[in-house]
């Protein structure tokens, strides 16, 4: 028997019995439909996770640090522990040092993170975050080369400053968008939002308030403050800005969320009146003159430079961390929760093989005397056992490409509620699920798998009927 005729006998006998074989497949489709949707949802994170650090360029950052700071130790309140973290030797963060970090092969970019709480102030508007200090030169890096409005600083003892379009939201302000406008709603008003136009930021003067020491109201007993309240030996002090950009909004994943509400110029940045301590590496820190710096950005040309310049400035005796140090973890931790979420579409799966195996004796028992025929004018046992792994594997094909297009519509479906229920409004949306080519392949060749193997008793079961008995059988 020629292959062509053994497969559209295998077409034929699905075709007999098109209720059968359509529930049948159905199993299929849903066992793949879910699997897919599943593994596409834990596929979909990890994609928007590492997404972002591309986009943000952690994966070619690293941060330097004086002293190697133990967070679990930290967190214990071990006092023992604590006093060990401050008795390590630690090489000084100066301007020698951020220099001769800026001087090694690879490195791209360098300079001292400073970050401290302040006050804004926007007219009769106001809330507190943080300020963050950045060199001009990151003007030409994501996320600040891609302004919403305006234009990132190009000198850094320039007074200006760009503010995040998040900052401005949590002062009530909440700012145009050009490509997608916006009408002010009852809801709007009703929580005290504004919907304002860019230009009525960029270009006006914001006053940045921060706490600072009152030198002169300082006892020679420091704790002799807290007995005097009429003597506060805190202040605050007013630095007056123009605001030079806004920000785009950041993305659910993105790690601009964790960062300064307001950047500011480096050097402007130094002569802001502030406490002499604002972190916890400042804390840890030996607060002498000396320590210049409390940590160090370091930015690279690519990842292939990561690891020489990590050794050299270990060698130096210095600490380093770069989110690289965790992408194992991280790798590790959704390789697991791709396993239970596969784990869980593959239980339909397995039912729907089930169904095969009950569909294919069914097959059998319907058609022994005509197997008998087939072995009585020559059928071989390989020939009447493919005729049903082409059965199977029909059903597990069509299966598998239907089962995609469920899980697909599924996902789309799931992404729009999600992105409704959980996302602020004026948000981006977010896709959270992927279907990758190694995902929409590997389906399809696990549906095979799958559906052959649950082909496989039934085949060898029809290939050994005896051919006097079925000729017998009515």
């Amino acid at each position: 028997m020629k292959l062509l005729d053994t497969i559209g006998l295998g077409f034929d006998n699905l075709r007999r019995t098109k209720l059968r074989t359509f529930l049948t497949t159905l199993g299929v489709v849903i066992g793949i439909g879910a699997l897919a949707s599943m593994i596409s949802f834990g596929t979909g994170m990890q994609k928007n996770i590492t997404d972002t650090f591309k986009e943000n360029d952690l994966f070619t950052s690293l941060y330097i640090t004086s002293k190697k700071i133990d967070v679990e130790e930290m967190a214990s309140g071990d006092l023992d522990n604590m006093a060990n973290l401050l008795k390590q030797p630690s090489v000084a963060l100066t301007d020698s040092t951020l220099q001769e970090i800026q001087c090694i092969s690879g490195v791209e970019i360098a300079f001292p993170e400073i970050r401290f709480p302040v006050k804004v102030r926007f007219g009769d508007h106001e809330t507190r975050t943080h300020l963050q200090a950045l060199p001009a030169a990151m003007r030409s890096y994501k996320p600040y080369n891609e302004m919403m409005s305006g234009e990132f600083f190009d000198d850094d003892t320039s007074s200006t400053l760009v503010i995040r379009w998040e900052t401005l939201k949590q002062m009530n302000l909440l700012v145009q968008d050009e490509i997608r406008p916006k009408r002010q709603s009852d809801g709007d008003t009703l929580n005290g939002l504004s919907i304002v136009r860019s230009d009525s930021i960029v270009g006006k003067p914001i006053e940045i308030v921060s706490a600072a020491l009152d030198g002169s109201q300082l006892p020679s007993n420091p704790m002799l403050s807290f007995l005097n309240p009429d003597r506060p030996i805190i202040k605050e002090s007013v630095t007056e800005f123009t605001v030079s950009g806004i920000l785009q909004k950041s993305g659910t994943f993105s790690s601009n969320r964790l960062k300064g509400g307001i950047i500011v110029p480096l050097k402007a940045a130094g002569k802001i009146p502030r406490l002499g301590f604002s972190s916890v590496w400042e804390l840890l820190g030996d607060m002498d003159e000396k320590n210049t710096y409390n940590s160090i950005y370091v930015r690279m040309k690519s990842m292939r430079d990561m690891e020489p310049v990590r050794e050299k400035i270990e060698k130096m005796g210095l600490h380093v961390f770069s989110i690289t140090d965790q992408l194992e973890e991280i790798k590790r931790g959704f390789l697991i929760m791709d396993a239970i979420l596969g784990a869980i579409g593959t239980i339909a799966l397995v039912v729907a093989a089930l169904g095969i195996i009950n569909t294919m004796i069914m097959s059998i028992l319907e058609r022994t005397r005509e197997i008998g025929i087939m072995k009585a004018i020559g059928g071989s046992e390989g020939e009447i056992r493919m005729i049903f792994f082409i059965e199977a594997g029909t059903i597990g094909l069509i299966g598998a490409v239907f089962g995609l297009i469920l899980g697909w519509i599924v996902t789309r479906i799931a992404n729009m509620i999600a992105n409704a229920q959980f996302l602020p409004p004026g948000e981006p949306s977010v896709d959270f699920f992927y279907f990758p080519l190694w995902l929409i392949f590997g389906a399809v060749a696990f549906s095979l798998v799958i559906s052959l193997a649950a082909g496989l008793y039934p085949a060898n079961r029809a290939a050994r009927v005896n051919p006097v008995e079925a000729l017998r059988h009515d």
